[in-house]
């Protein structure tokens, strides 16, 4: 066949401008490199103040490293802020304090309704400890993390702190991520509180059938924290979740009425169980 100079030029130039646009084509990820989280992350799945949408299920895993761990211990840019007003008045509190806190109280709503069904309840058993309950609904580990380091603990020495979280990162994070952000929980509040035993509670029970999925995340989840418990020199951990249960594992209305936040009675339950357990960790 007769050489075409025409033909040639033609497949040259086809030929560069397939490199020159796979040149300009973004990098694949690293398989090592953490994935951002989807734009929706700050609004988990699974909200406090609703039981229509079920947590996302995702595979158990160990600990992830911190530095990949952008979910459940750093905010993210567009988290949302709306407990910057209750933080603002912790500090208050911690002010009016004067240094005088012997328990205190981490958490989410459900430690934060201490305040609300299981008020009563509060005052009879820790009215006397000079307690400080610092739950606030709505957050995650990631809050706590946030407000830990930004004042809510400084000035004071309880002698127990009783740290409960990690049920609404559920929707946004991997059993892993969760876990490591309790860790990191339990890590600053020793670091913070050098003289002060935390009482670290498994994550609750929720949903009224055993079968649900969040259920089996919440065993894995628990059953990575408990490995933070040194025999209660500076962490004891207890999982008080069976108390809340039927035998047959079902979550009634009458201790968790939607299926998450304890009622007057499911307080009574919580008190109960920590109470021998708290009372050799305010010795």
């Amino acid at each position: 066949m007769p050489h075409d100079p025409t033909r040639f030029a033609r497949r040259a130039a086809a030929a560069l401008f397939a490199l020159a646009v796979a040149s300009a084509a973004p990098l694949a990820a690293r398989a090592d490199e953490p994935k951002p989280l989807p734009p929706t992350a700050d609004k988990p799945a699974v909200d406090e103040k609703s039981m229509t949408k079920k947590p996302a299920t995702r595979p158990a895993s160990a600990p992830v490293k911190e530095a990949a761990d952008v979910g459940a211990i750093k905010l993210g840019k567009d988290e949302g802020k709306s407990f910057l007003g209750r933080h603002a008045g912790f500090l208050k509190d911690l002010a009016a304090k004067n240094g005088k806190v012997g328990v205190l109280f981490v958490g989410d709503s459900i430690t934060d309704g201490w305040r609300g069904k299981g008020k009563a309840t509060f005052a009879e058993r820790y009215g006397s400890l000079d307690p400080l309950n610092i739950g606030i609904g709505g957050d995650r580990t990631q809050h706590v993390i946030w407000r830990l380091e930004n004042g809510e603990v400084e000035g004071i020495s309880p002698k127990v702190a009783v740290l409960m979280i990690g049920t609404n990162n559920l929707g946004g994070n991997s059993n892993g991520e969760i876990a490591a952000g309790i860790t990191k929980v339990v890590k600053i509040l020793n670091d913070k509180l050098p003289t002060t035993k935390v009482l670290l509670l498994g994550v609750f029970p929720r949903s009224e059938k055993p079968t649900d999925p969040a259920r089996a995340r919440i065993k894995a989840i628990n059953e990575e924290i408990a490995k933070l418990d040194d025999g209660g020199k500076r962490v004891k951990y207890l999982d008080i979740g069976p108390k809340f249960l039927t035998e047959d594992g079902t979550l009634t209305k009458e201790i968790m009425p939607d299926g998450l936040h304890p009622n007057e009675k499911g307080y009574q339950i919580w008190a109960d169980a920590i109470q021998p357990t708290l009372d050799e960790l305010m010795k």
